[in-house]
């Protein structure tokens, strides 16, 4: 249950890429892909490589995934600006 909220927390804060200039590494799809592995892994880290099951899943789990969903967001991104990619102009 926990990776549920965990995912989910990713997902939220990628909808918030869209106030960027769009240089990820892969588009907005890839922004996606770092927001939600990175909270997924940042999560399993704050908890010692386990899943915590749904009796022990509280508010608390989704938002000690809010930092691996930025820390994703962003090395996608710095990714895209070392490899040059223009942002898309409209």
């Amino acid at each position: 249950m926990a990776m549920f909220a965990w995912v989910m927390m990713g997902l939220a804060l990628w909808h918030f890429t869209i106030f960027l200039p769009d240089r990820f590494w892969g588009g907005i799809v890839g922004a996606f892909l770092g927001a939600l592995f990175g909270a997924a892994l940042f999560g399993l880290i704050v908890n010692g490589f386990t899943i915590p099951g749904q009796n022990e899943t509280h508010v608390l789990q989704a938002i000690e995934a809010a930092p691996g969903a930025i820390i994703g967001i962003a090395l996608v991104y710095y990714e895209g600006v070392r490899r040059k990619i223009p942002a898309l102009e409209l």
